[in-house]
């Protein structure tokens, strides 16, 4: 009973305390200060470790579960690429850590508009090049991401491949914003979180000159074929329902092993308050099974 209740009054925070900031009234300096802030909700479990890096010239947190990790996963912050850091995600980061048992490495990636498109795609390749030079193998490497972040991590993966690099275990992706140019959006009956608008106004600072429908901008524009198992997971209440359905027909279509989780009555990157929700908790669960079935030791 009380789980219900927790994730009604969670709800009704996001609806008037984040969407309304998340909307043309403020400049992104003030979204960026504001988001902050509210992602302190979203606290580590206690059983991970922190620490700083840098990899390919590209600042990363990294962090370390209790015990010997059994790989490593790429994580990307969502933001829709304007906004977010490591910092914003370090409650996320660490219960994927806790319950994956897996390093979970998030780059401190370029936003918008300061550095457009290619810059984020740019480090998130930066970053996995260099692990691997420093000598992990691509089957003990995962990518995963939330909104833009999610999409980030399929564009990444198609980039690889197009560069003839050897491509990581899987990808998990939470409520992944994967065609920018909003043509398809979902309209729930309740969005807690989102606003079309807000979106459509960081798509464009994000792509500048180039095209919304690049492939590696809208992944669903692209041919994945060859990707890396893909776990998809999403709520029933977001504008991005599509986004994360599109991306598995697409998926399925071009012959890649593909799960889609669609939450009832969950919003936006839910898995940020795994701190509160069980449900949370359940999905980041299945998303560290995801990833340890694909890693190869």
């Amino acid at each position: 009973m009380f789980q219900p209740l927790l994730e009604a009054g969670l709800r009704g925070t996001m609806k008037h305390f984040v969407k309304p900031v998340l909307s043309e009234t403020f400049p992104l300096a003030v979204q960026r200060r504001y988001t902050r802030e509210a992602y302190r909700t979203s606290y580590p479990p206690r059983n991970v470790a922190f620490r700083r890096d840098d990899l390919g010239g590209v600042p990363v947190l990294r962090v370390s579960p209790s015990t010997p990790a059994k790989g490593t996963v790429i994580y990307f912050h969502g933001g829709g690429y304007v906004m977010g850091s490591p910092d914003t995600h370090r409650g996320l980061a660490g219960y994927l850590a806790s319950l994956s048992g897996c390093e979970i490495v998030l780059p401190d990636y370029r936003l918008a508009p300061e550095h457009p498109y290619p810059a984020a795609t740019d480090d998130a390749e930066a970053v996995y090049l260099t692990l691997l030079n420093q000598g992990l193998k691509p089957n003990t490497i995962a990518l995963a991401g939330d909104s833009a972040g999610g999409g980030l991590s399929v564009a990444l993966a198609m980039r690889l491949r197009d560069h003839g690099h050897p491509l990581p275990s899987s990808i998990t992706c939470f409520s992944p914003w994967t065609d920018l140019t909003e043509q398809a959006l979902y309209s729930p009956d309740c969005e807690p979180v989102l606003h079309a608008a807000w979106t459509c106004k960081a798509a464009s600072m994000y792509a500048a000159d180039t095209p919304l429908t690049h492939p590696l901008i809208s992944p669903v524009y692209g041919d994945l074929s060859d990707l890396p198992p893909l776990l998809i997971q999403v709520g029933s209440q977001e504008i991005l329902l599509n986004d994360a359905r599109r991306l598995a027909d697409a998926a399925k279509r071009d012959h890649v092993k593909t799960t889609l989780e669609i939450y009832n009555n969950l919003w936006h990157v839910f898995q940020i308050h795994a701190p509160q929700l069980d449900r949370a908790r359940e999905a980041l669960a299945f998303a560290g099974e995801h990833i340890n079935q694909h890693l190869e030791g």
